[in-house]
């Protein structure tokens, strides 16, 4: 009788609460897969970004969003980031063959044969490089091996594309190839910018030039070509703010769980140099109008070496200016040692400096932090390192093959460090938070759900196990009524109690908690959200 009186208040609630204009919590396409970009950007224009300043910007400021703990902003009701112009879910989301993963994002052939025709010489970074146009008229932005570092920076390119491809980033399409220099020729309208800002004609000693600063092995030169962008250049993107002249970038950088997530990503394959000018936006026409798509266009800053020389040794482990540490060794005079001063490196010169031994996931620090990193939350990290340990040994180690790395041990060194800083991000990010996913909800009222940190071997079970209040729901209201008595179980399975609503639209509310749990953050229990549609639970929305 009580329960039939408290579920007759809550639909008169909900019916005057629809009388007043109230909002409901889940609409009919939530949750949704692709984030809406339904606004015309065909008026972006091409903008460059002073580096320098945005060095200096994230290295003293505190950027973006003054307000602490705000929960990433692009995610939709199940705590996931949709398909978008920035990111395409892949790994995790949906089964990733380790043939697709070795692919990456190659859709062609690479270069058409030689001879190929110079264009114009490299325009940013250290490699030596230039832009070149194959026989068949398309553009190849090319960057060698440093001298005397043979594969370090082209097998770095190629893995890490592939790696971050798979986590689900935009990426360019990269090939590895061979260069003589009888296979190029300079193109008439190919110029040098001089110091004075004064243009001249390329000449064949600029060429020898970037030629002598690159490794030479047999007369040939190893190099990787990457394909022009599809659509029209704009330019870099920053992690803070947003595109003003991009009507459907509408939520700030810092609040993207995507860059966010560059914090664990960036930790796995020690990606140290994130900065505007490693990104690039395009401008696409997708059904009749310009749509801002964003790369990360350049991921080959990592593992053990730069462009032209392996890492520093602190790289990775203290900012370029870092007051704390540096404060420190000032006073003890440099007698108190920062852990990347006792690292002990096993170095090979096509991976220079990468271990996995004194690696911490949550001590790990880029060059320069950005916004995006800083406001990063432990629900963005989990989000994070579920795709990093869905990367199996064998798949990381078929993608490291894709560097072609002539000395196996160089090859077995990268692989085996990519996996044991796999494990020990799990083992950091997956406890950190109430780590159950994948909930379902059967049409015997069956309850199934998986806890991340026990599935990946990184968390014991909770030695109690797990309990589930359940209520009926108005998605209107957004009054919840129990309904049964708690119901739990030792495992992952849980059983909902008599009475459990059978009519389409209606909404059931179950809150899952751990009993006596390993870890203190599973005390918390998660939220989630079902959806009585055509005879079946639809999950619709998860609160961690």
């Amino acid at each position: 009788m009580i329960r039939r009186i408290l579920l007759s208040l809550a639909l008169l609630v909900a019916a005057a609460l629809t009388l007043w204009g109230a909002s409901t919590k889940f609409y009919n396409d939530e949750p949704i897969q692709r984030e809406p970009e339904t606004l015309d950007a065909s008026g972006a224009k091409s903008w460059d970004i002073d580096l320098s300043w945005d060095l200096i910007y994230n290295l003293f400021a505190h950027p973006g969003d003054p307000t602490a703990n705000v929960r990433a902003q692009n995610i939709n009701t199940i705590d996931e980031v949709p398909d978008s112009s920035w990111f395409t879910n892949r790994i995790l989301a949906r089964p990733v063959s380790i043939e697709e993963a070795v692919n990456g994002p190659i859709v062609g052939d690479g270069p058409a044969p030689p001879p190929w025709t110079i264009t114009r010489p490299k325009a940013a970074g250290a490699a030596p490089g230039f832009t070149m146009r194959d026989s068949k008229g398309v553009d190849w932005f090319v960057s060698f091996d440093a001298k005397d570092q043979p594969e370090a920076a082209t097998s770095s390119i190629i893995v890490a594309n592939k790696i971050f491809w798979t986590l689900g980033y935009w990426q360019v399409e990269n090939y590895l190839i061979s260069i003589r220099p009888n296979d190029l020729k300079i193109a008439e309208s190919a110029t040098m910018k001089l110091l004075n800002g004064k243009r001249r004609p390329m000449r064949k000693s600029d060429l020898d030039d970037v030629l002598r600063r690159s490794e030479n092995t047999g007369g040939a030169y190893r190099a990787v070509a990457s394909k022009g962008l599809p659509g029209t250049v704009l330019g870099g993107f920053k992690y803070v703010g947003t595109r003003p002249d991009d009507p459907n970038d509408i939520v700030p950088h810092e609040h993207r769980r995507e860059l966010r997530a560059l914090k664990v990503f960036g930790a796995w394959t020690n990606l140290v140099d994130m900065k505007a000018g490693n990104t690039l936006d395009t401008i696409l026409q997708e059904g009749g109008k310009g749509i801002v798509r964003h790369y990360l266009q350049d991921v080959g800053s990592t593992f053990g070496t730069g462009a032209l020389l392996p890492r520093e040794y602190d790289e990775g482990w203290e900012y370029l200016f870092d007051g704390p540490p540096l404060k420190k060794r000032l006073v003890t005079f440099g007698f108190d040692l920062s852990p990347w001063q006792t690292v002990d490196y096993k170095e090979y010169p096509s991976i220079g400096r990468f271990e996995s031994e004194a690696f911490n996931p949550t001590e790990w620090k880029p060059r320069v932090p950005t916004a995006a990193f800083t406001h990063s939350q432990p629900d963005d990290n989990f989000w994070a390192a579920r795709r990093v340990m869905a990367f199996s040994d064998d798949m990381i180690r078929a993608i490291v093959k894709t560097g072609r790395f002539s000395d196996a041990a160089a090859e077995k060194h990268l692989a085996d460090t990519l996996i044991a800083r796999r494990d020990k991000i799990g083992k950091s990010y997956l406890p950190a938070v109430n780590p159950l996913v994948n909930f379902a909800l059967d049409g015997s009222g069956t309850l199934t759900f998986m806890n991340a940190a026990t599935a990946a071997g990184v968390s014991d079970p909770s030695p109690g196990g797990y309990s589930a209040n359940w209520a009926i729901f108005d998605n209107i209201s957004g009054l919840a009524v129990p309904f049964g008595v708690p119901s739990a179980a030792e495992r992952e399975r849980i059983q909902a109690p008599s009475g459990l609503p059978q009519s389409d639209g209606t909404f059931i509310r179950v809150r899952v908690g751990a009993v006596r749990p390993a870890t203190a953050a599973w005390a918390s229990p998660v939220t989630v959200y079902f959806r009585r549609v055509s005879g079946s639970w639809k999950l619709v929305g998860l609160e961690r």
